[in-house]
């Protein structure tokens, strides 16, 4: 591996996590190659830790041999380990889980169907999920405010919710619906992805054979991308259809757009390596920015000192482990316990989704997962949630939305 390919810009500023149009295709993806039953979207300590306390990870297994040596100190982390969705804040270093959905299918009049998003966003003031209504949303670092879509995707507003009060203090007309919502990593600006369709519905006359049945399948009708300035309200609509070529993903509905790690550019789904074609923000291709052409680049990317680059879950089945590079070199710098990395808690801890070791089986326990905080300097893990349901259909499985603080 290049070091060329691995080195990132450094910003200072950390990447935020959130479910895409590419994280959920992702999911889908999985669902079919190991399910094929449904046609559902599903992406992927003991005590109470207060929040701003320090604590110090504890042994429970991981990567090889478990240690019994006290790890570095994480700040600020708050763990449920027995809440699964969570009820009340989770939390560790500059990470917190700012909200979290669930999907279900729904069946609609004349045949057709979709997918609904069930979304719990943190209330500040109790600490605690609330439900809501929303169909999408997204948290803005800080966690001071939301931008949020109402049912009937596409919607023809987005509301910026203020989350001290919990009402929405404005809305921005939209001459295009909108589907889905991602702020800069600065959170200056909002991406908002436009549709012609329901980016998740099912649809009678675009039926998809699934094992020996045939059901209702999704149509690809993105039409461009909305750039937002937060601060003016000021919205600026460029045409982007769905290419039916070999880079496009045309057998999904949502397609949504995301922002580079430096906020300077956006991406849509590509099926070229490494996964995301790049925009400039009024629609023209640009290269692969050199720190996000890594094919095996994890959700959590870069650490927020710009040193380390968190991998995909290595390849040797004796570990349940992913591997962490140095940016510099290209090397690896380690292995951290967990099957898929999703944000960085600090410069050398990361959030992520492991399976329960006991029970980590191909076909059967590699869904009993849960979220930890591991470091890369030790095999010691603390949980962070309770386990999800090992069924992938199961309602009870959510997707989590990580905010910088």
């Amino acid at each position: 591996m290049k070091s060329e390919e691995l080195r990132e810009t450094r910003t200072g500023s950390a990447r935020q996590v959130r479910p895409t149009g590419y994280s959920v295709q992702e999911g889908m993806r999985a669902q079919r190659r190991r399910s094929l039953r449904k046609l559902v979207l599903v992406c992927t300590t003991a005590a109470l830790l207060v929040a701003g306390t320090v604590v110090a990870l504890v042994a429970n297994g991981g990567a090889g041999k478990g240690s019994s040596t006290p790890a570095r100190s994480v700040t600020g982390v708050v763990a449920h380990p027995d809440q699964s969705p969570p009820r009340e804040l989770i939390a560790a270093g500059e990470s917190v889980l700012s909200a979290y959905y669930t999907a279900k299918p729904v069946k609609l009049p004349n045949g057709d169907g979709t997918v609904s998003y069930q979304w719990s966003l943190l209330d500040p003031a109790n600490q605690r999920y609330e439900p809501t209504d929303w169909a999408w949303l997204d948290v803005a670092p800080g966690l001071r405010r939301a931008a949020v879509l109402e049912r009937g995707l596409p919607a023809d507003r987005i509301g910026l919710l203020d989350l001290s009060t919990g009402k929405v203090e404005s809305w921005i007309e939209t001459d295009h619906g909108v589907g889905s919502l991602e702020f800069s990593p600065d959170g200056t600006r909002l991406l908002a992805t436009a549709y012609d369709l329901d980016p998740d519905g099912l649809f009678k006359d675009a039926p998809q054979q699934v094992n020996d049945k045939v059901l209702p399948g999704p149509k690809a009708s993105r039409s461009g991308f909305y750039v937002i300035d937060v601060a003016d309200r000021k919205a600026e609509f460029t045409a982007r259809p769905v290419r039916k070529n070999a880079r496009s993903m045309v057998a999904a509905g949502r397609q949504d757009f995301g922002w580079s790690d430096d906020g300077t550019l956006v991406w849509e789904p590509s099926q070229m390596s490494p996964g995301k074609a790049f925009l400039d923000v009024r629609g023209k291709e640009m290269p692969v920015p050199e720190g996000e052409r890594n094919p095996d680049r994890a959700d959590a990317g870069t650490s927020p000192d710009g040193k380390l680059l968190a991998g995909r879950m290595t390849q040797d089945n004796a570990a349940i482990a992913s591997e962490v590079f140095d940016t510099d070199t290209g090397e690896r710098a380690g292995l951290v316990p967990g099957q898929q990395l999703l944000t960085w808690a600090d410069d050398r801890h990361l959030i992520a989704w492991r399976c329960d070791p006991a029970r980590c089986e191909p076909g059967s326990g590699e869904f009993r997962n849960q979220l930890i905080l591991v470091g890369l300097d030790e095999e010691a893990v603390v949980p962070l949630s309770g386990f999800q349901q090992p069924d992938l259909d199961a309602p009870g499985r959510w997707t989590p939305l990580f905010t910088r603080r």
